[in-house]
C-alpha cells in the first residue's frame, strides 16, 4: 500500500523540513523532476528576498531566472532568449519607422504617440531587470524629444536600476496615470490595423502599452482642425517647432510649468506678489505735495484730482497676495528726489492713454515711436531708453557707450574744460571689450502744462536719471554718473562675460547675468555681490525684476532653456519654468505682478502665471532670429515685442471668448482674425502668402521697419511705445 503524502499545514507553511530544504519537494514526491522544482525554488527565494527588502538581489535573481531555461532533469540550458532585453526597444523602433514613413496627412497627429510609448518602453525595460539595455535605448531614442520634453527626460535619466523605477516621481506619474491623446478616427484605425499586422514583431507589446497606459480620444478630422492640419503640415515642411496640443498629456502634469521640488506638501512656495509698501514718511510727503499741486493747478472738469489718484493707487484691494517687508529688503531712507518721482508717477498715471483690452473684437490702437540708428556697421549690441524718455544709449562692440538726448538738449558736465562745446551726445569709455547691456536708474517725467497754453517737455531735475549701469565681455559691471559723465565704480565678481544687467525698480539694488551660469545681486554702494544665484546649466542670457523688487527672473540658453524665479530675501529659487524649445532671449514681468512673459530665439513668447506656476499660453508671430525685447502696458493687458525680424508686434494677453474659440478652431473654419493698427492699416493674423511668420490670433498689430532689427521696446508710463533699432542694409 503506497504511503500517503502529509496533509497541508493550516498555517500556510510548507510542512516539516525535509531533505529538499525550505519546503522543496523531495525526490519521491510528484514534481521533483524537471524545471518545475527549479521554478518553484526561484519563486520561494524571490518572495523571501522581497519580504526582507533585498531589492537589488531580487532584481538580479529575476534577471537570471528569466534568462535561463532548464531541461527535463532541471539542468540549466543556454540562454533561452538573448534578445529579451531589447524587445521593447525593437518594438518601439517598428512603430517609429512606420510613423516616419506614413502619409503626411497622418504624420503630425500620430507622431504625438511616440513620446508616451518611448517613456513606457524605457520604464518597462528597466523594470524587467535589463538596465544596460534600458540605458542604451534611452540614449539612442531620446533625441527626438530633447526640445519638447527636456524636463521629463532629465528626471527619467536618473533611472539606472529596477528599484529606481519605484523611487522616481516622473516614472510613477506615468505608470499610475493614463496619458491623454486626441487622434482622428481614421488615424487611430490606421494605427490599430498596423499593430495587428505586426503582432509578432512588437505590435502586441505596443498594443499592451496603449491599452494600459494611454487614454486616446477619437474625433472627426474636422474637430481637430482640418485647415489647421494643413498649416501644421506646412510648418513641418519648414522645420518649425510644433507646440503640443493643449489637451494632451497626463492631467495635472504640465511639461511647460513650474517644476520644483516642493516637498511633501505638494504645493508651490507661496509668493509675495503685492507691491512693496511705501514708507509712512514718504507717503505723507507725497500726499502733501499732491494736495499743493491740486490747489495750484486744479484739475479740469471730468478729471480726478492727483490726491484721489494717489489714494486709488495705494488702496489695497482684497487679495490673497502678501507684500514683501522693508525689513527683509532694506532700502535707504527716502529723499526729496523720491517724493518728486512719486508725484510725477501719479501725474503720468492719471494722464496716460488707457488700454483696457479689446472692444468689439478689435485691439486697441497702440502708437510706436521708432528710433533708428544709422551708420553703425553692425556694431550695436544693445539699446536702452531712460524712464523719463529723455535719454537713449547704445552699447557697442568697440567697447564704448554713446548716450543721446532725445530732446536735443546739450549734455553738459561740471568737469567740462573752459571753452568746451557740449553737444546732444556723450561718449563713455572704460570697458575693454564689447558692451552687452545697459540700464538707467529709475526716473519719472511728464509734460508740465504752462499758462500760455503750450507744453514744456522738460523734466523736473530731481526726477531725471542720475546713474547708468553697463556690463561687458571684460567680465565687469560699471556704474556711470549722468551728471559728470564719468565712471564711478567698477564691480568685479563674475569670471566670464556679463550678458545682462538691470536696476531694481526702486533703485539701490541691481542684478547681473553672466556666462559663468550665475546671476548676482548687488547694491550700488558695495563692490561685492550680496547674493549669488546658481542653478542654471548654461549661460544666464537675460534677466528681469518683479515690480515689487522682491524677485528676479533669469533665463538661460543651450543646455538649460529654463526661466527661473529667485527670491531676493531668501536667495533661493521660487519657481522653475520649463517649456521653451529655444534659448531664452527676453523676459518681462507684468506691472500687476502676477504674470511673466518670456521669449526665445525661435520667435515664441510664453506667458506664465506666477501663483499657480502654470504655462498660460504660447504666442507666435516673430520670424527667424527670435524676440529680443519685451515690455508690458501699465494695465498689464497688452504686451509689446521687438525682434530680429525687423518688426514690433503688439499682443493681447487676455483674448475674448470669441477670439479663443477661433484660436481653438471650434468653428471648423480657418483661423483668421483681423485687427486695425494704430496707423489705420489692417493687420492680418493668418499666415502670409509669402514669408515664414504665422501669427497666433493674440497678435493685435504688426509694425514693420525698413531693414532695422529691433533691439529694444518699452512702454512709457503714458502707454506709448518706444522702440530702437539699427539700420542694417
Amino acid at each position: 500500500m503506497a504511503a500517503q503524502p502529509p496533509p497541508p499545514s493550516r498555517t500556510g507553511s510548507v510542512g516539516p523540513a525535509s531533505a529538499g530544504g525550505m519546503g522543496t519537494p523531495t525526490a519521491g514526491t510528484p514534481g521533483s523532476q524537471g524545471s518545475g522544482s527549479n521554478q518553484n525554488l526561484n519563486q520561494i527565494v524571490l518572495e523571501y528576498l522581497s519580504k526582507k527588502g533585498y531589492s537589488r538581489t531580487e532584481a538580479m535573481l529575476k534577471r537570471e531566472s528569466g534568462s535561463v531555461a532548464f531541461d527535463a532533469n532541471g539542468t540549466p540550458l543556454a540562454f533561452a532568449d538573448r534578445h529579451k532585453g531589447r524587445r521593447w526597444h525593437e518594438a518601439y523602433n517598428v512603430v517609429k519607422a512606420w510613423v516616419d514613413s506614413i502619409l503626411d496627412i497622418y504624420k503630425p497627429e500620430l507622431s504625438r504617440i511616440l513620446w508616451p510609448l518611448f517613456v513606457h518602453c524605457f520604464i518597462e525595460t528597466i523594470a524587467d531587470c535589463y538596465p544596460t539595455d534600458g540605458r542604451v535605448f534611452f540614449q539612442e531614442c531620446r533625441k527626438t524629444f530633447d526640445e519638447e520634453h527636456s524636463d521629463d527626460l532629465r528626471a527619467l535619466s536618473a533611472i539606472q536600476e529596477p528599484e529606481h523605477v519605484q523611487q522616481n516621481d516622473i516614472a510613477q506619474l506615468y505608470r499610475t496615470n493614463k496619458y491623454r491623446l486626441t487622434l482622428s478616427k481614421m488615424g487611430f484605425a490606421t494605427l490599430i490595423e498596423f499593430l495587428e499586422t505586426k503582432e509578432s514583431e512588437g505590435g502586441k507589446s505596443m498594443s499592451f502599452l496603449i491599452n494600459n497606459h494611454l487614454d486616446i480620444h477619437t474625433v472627426d478630422r474636422a474637430a481637430i482642425g482640418g485647415a489647421r492640419g494643413l498649416q501644421r503640415l506646412m510648418d513641418e515642411k519648414r522645420g518649425d517647432e510644433q507646440a503640443p496640443a493643449e489637451d494632451e498629456g497626463i492631467p495635472g502634469h504640465h511639461p511647460g510649468s513650474a517644476n520644483l521640488d516642493v516637498g511633501a506638501t505638494g504645493a508651490l512656495h507661496r509668493l509675495q506678489l503685492a507691491p512693496m509698501p511705501m514708507e509712512p514718511d514718504l507717503m505723507d510727503d507725497v500726499k502733501a505735495e499732491l494736495n499743493h499741486e491740486d490747489s495750484t493747478h486744479p484739475p479740469r472738469a471730468g478729471r480726478s484730482s492727483l490726491a484721489d489718484q494717489f489714494e486709488q493707487r495705494i488702496k489695497v484691494e482684497p487679495s490673497d497676495d502678501t507684500a514683501p517687508s522693508r525689513e527683509t529688503i532694506p532700502f535707504p531712507p527716502s529723499t526729496a528726489r523720491d517724493v518728486a518721482m512719486e508725484v510725477q508717477k501719479v501725474k503720468e498715471n492719471r494722464d496716460r492713454f488707457r488700454i483696457e483690452g479689446k472692444t468689439g473684437g478689435v485691439g486697441p490702437g497702440v502708437s510706436v515711436t521708432m528710433f533708428t540708428f544709422h551708420n553703425t556697421f553692425d556694431s550695436v549690441n544693445c539699446i536702452e531708453f531712460s524712464d523719463d524718455n529723455t535719454l537713449a544709449a547704445i552699447g557697442t562692440a568697440e567697447s564704448y557707450i554713446r548716450v543721446w538726448s532725445l530732446d536735443n538738449r546739450a549734455l553738459t558736465s561740471p568737469q567740462d574744460p573752459p571753452g568746451f562745446q557740449p553737444s546732444s551726445s556723450r561718449r563713455l569709455v572704460g570697458h575693454s571689450d564689447p558692451v552687452y547691456a545697459l540700464s538707467f536708474s529709475p526716473s519719472a517725467a511728464v509734460p508740465q502744462p504752462q499758462t500760455n497754453g503750450h507744453t514744456d517737455h522738460s523734466t523736473t531735475p530731481d526726477s531725471q536719471p542720475r546713474y547708468m549701469l553697463s556690463c561687458s565681455a571684460d567680465t565687469t559691471i560699471r556704474l556711470w554718473s549722468l551728471d559728470t559723465w564719468t565712471n564711478l565704480v567698477v564691480y568685479r565678481s563674475h569670471n566670464s562675460p556679463v550678458w545682462d544687467v538691470r536696476f531694481c525698480p526702486h533703485g539701490h539694488y541691481f542684478a547681473s547675468a553672466s556666462a559663468d551660469r550665475t546671476a548676482r545681486l548687488w547694491s550700488t554702494p558695495q563692490i561685492a555681490p550680496l547674493r549669488i544665484f546658481a542653478g542654471h546649466d548654461s549661460d544666464v542670457e537675460t534677466l528681469a525684476w518683479h515690480p515689487n523688487g522682491a524677485y528676479i527672473f533669469t533665463g538661460a540658453g543651450v543646455g538649460d532653456k529654463t526661466v527661473r524665479m529667485w527670491s531676493i530675501a531668501q536667495g533661493t529659487q521660487a519657481r522653475i519654468f520649463t517649456g521653451h524649445a529655444g534659448n531664452i532671449t527676453a523676459i518681462a514681468c507684468a506691472p500687476s505682478g502676477h504674470t511673466v512673459a518670456s521669449a526665445d530665439d525661435k520667435g515664441v513668447i510664453i506667458l506664465w502665471d506666477l501663483r499657480s506656476g502654470r504655462l498660460v499660453k504660447r504666442m507666435r508671430g516673430h520670424g527667424a532670429g527670435g524676440v529680443w525685447s519685451l515690455d508690458w502696458s501699465v494695465e498689464s493687458t497688452v504686451l509689446v515685442s521687438g525682434g530680429a525680424d525687423n518688426s514690433v508686434r503688439v499682443w493681447d494677453v487676455q483674448p475674448s471668448n470669441e477670439t479663443q474659440a477661433k484660436a481653438n478652431g471650434e468653428n471648423g473654419g480657418p483661423v483668421k482674425l483681423d485687427g486695425t493698427a494704430a496707423n489705420g492699416t489692417t493687420v492680418s493674423k493668418v499666415a502670409k502668402a509669402k514669408g515664414r511668420d504665422q501669427a497666433t490670433p493674440d497678435m493685435i498689430s504688426d509694425f514693420k521697419t525698413k531693414k532695422s532689427p529691433v533691439y529694444k521696446v518699452r512702454f512709457t508710463q503714458m502707454n506709448l511705445v518706444l522702440a530702437g533699432g539699427a539700420y542694417l542694409p
